[in-house]
């Protein structure tokens, strides 16, 4: 992981270099919507007031939990008290992420769509809610969490999740197995080179055309920055926007030349 500083400097680079996110001098259309229609979208939907909500009192709950982090394979490196909202402070995405995401489902309709890493639901809510018809699947290793992850869609009163709890190792060939294709993924489970590549090559036994796959925190590490290298490199990835934080995949054969785009977001 890098230091806070790293980071920082990571990102300024990153600000300064990445395309103004306006779609001036894009020349792809299908980016071209996506930047217009998608990230830049400004409207505020009716769905978002009741997840930040939701947020708010994460961040002043002060319960202590028990937590268990799972590392490579399916070894419990360590279990440890935590309080919820410290523990929401350092990992809930960003509203405008979230925001993001809600975009992303609610203009290209995913039916079927898996999330490694529930957290405490708050992206998963934006994603669910984009799209009522379409089936998410959620993925949590540590109990504790997926109980208040769990709890907060029934009090905003979503039906279309699944929560699944328990180790990725396990949990995820079991889901795909039981699925004919995954239409939308967001990876944000384990952020380490070799399971991060191992849940995209599971991901693409059933991943289409159409799909789309979400990388969380693309340039966290040296390990996540040469995993999303590897990622977009794949022959079957025919399109990446890297908007620092995370990092998105399309694989639409119509792009007849594979295409990578830094956007500021």
């Amino acid at each position: 992981m890098y230091s806070i500083s790293q980071l920082a400097r990571k990102y300024i680079r990153y600000y300064f270099t990445a395309a103004n996110g306006k779609g001036h001098g894009v020349h792809s259309p299908f980016v071209f919507d996506f930047i217009k229609f998608i990230k830049n979208d400004r409207q505020q939907y009716e769905s978002s007031a009741p997840i930040e909500q939701c947020r708010k009192r994460l961040l002043r709950n002060s319960q202590l939990i028990e937590v268990q982090d799972f590392g490579a394979g399916s070894t419990v490196i360590k279990t440890k008290q935590r309080r919820v909202d410290a523990i929401a402070a350092s990992s809930l995405k960003p509203t405008k992420f979230g925001q993001l995401f809600y975009r992303i489902v609610r203009s290209y309709r995913p039916a079927t769509i898996i999330e490694l890493g529930t957290s405490f639901g708050i992206s998963t809510a934006y994603m669910a809610t984009a799209n009522s018809k379409a089936h998410v699947y959620s993925l949590e290793g540590a109990p504790a969490i997926a109980e208040i992850a769990q709890q907060n869609f029934d009090l905003l009163g979503i039906q279309n999740i699944q929560l699944i709890q328990g180790d990725f190792a396990h949990t995820l060939p079991a889901l795909l197995s039981s699925l004919d294709k995954v239409d939308l993924a967001y990876v944000d489970g384990n952020h380490r080179k070799i399971p991060t590549l191992d849940y995209f090559t599971q991901l693409l036994s059933k991943s289409h055309e159409n799909s789309i796959i979400i990388f969380d925190d693309i340039h966290w590490s040296a390990e996540m920055e040469t995993a999303w290298e590897i990622i977009k490199a794949q022959e079957t990835v025919t399109l990446s926007i890297d908007l620092f934080f995370i990092g998105i995949v399309f694989f639409k054969k119509d792009f007849k030349v594979k295409q990578h785009f830094i956007l500021r977001f």
